[in-house]
């Protein structure tokens, strides 16, 4: 999340923008990265009982590739959970200000860049970049409800 507005504060920390996920998306999460997980071993199993080829070779190859990518789903999904945990028992209320929109498309993805001015009554004033898909509502000068842990500068913007 390395952008124009991100500014490390005298301890080196970087702000850290994070998203809700409510239980059906965490459950979904963690079923596609057991999915993921399990895809391999699954193949390879049923290629034992087979003596098929072609499921055998399968099964190496979801093993390979599939199982990390589950792991790497399973702890982002960890990660946002902790940190949403995080700002519902020590965030404080603050408001992200847009200060900047700039399109983005990296071939795959498209979307906009939105700097961001986040300040609060207990919260120091820092600036950030929030990437998101395109939305009519954003605009420059927009002010955004954010929950911010003033401790680390782990937000959340709530729109």
């Amino acid at each position: 999340m390395n952008g124009p507005f991100e500014m490390a504060d005298a301890s080196g920390r970087e702000p850290t923008q994070t998203s809700r996920i409510g239980p059906c998306a965490a459950l979904f999460l963690y079923s596609t990265a057991a999915g993921l997980c399990l895809s391999g071993p699954v193949l390879l199993t049923v290629a034992g009982f087979t003596g098929t080829a072609g499921l055998l070779l399968a099964g190496v190859v979801c093993t390979v590739l599939c199982a990390p990518l589950g792991v790497v789903l399973w702890a982002d999904a960890d990660n946002e959970r902790e940190y949403n945990r995080r700002l519902d028992t020590v965030g404080v209320a603050a408001t992200a200000e847009v200060t900047e929109l700039t399109d983005w498309d990296d071939g795959e993805q498209a979307g906009v860049t939105v700097g961001l001015r986040i300040s609060g009554p207990r919260c120091p004033t820092f600036e950030a970049t929030w990437k998101r898909s395109k939305h009519p509502a954003l605009r420059v000068g927009l002010r955004i409800p954010a929950v911010v842990d003033p401790a680390d500068r782990l937000f959340r913007i709530d729109f």
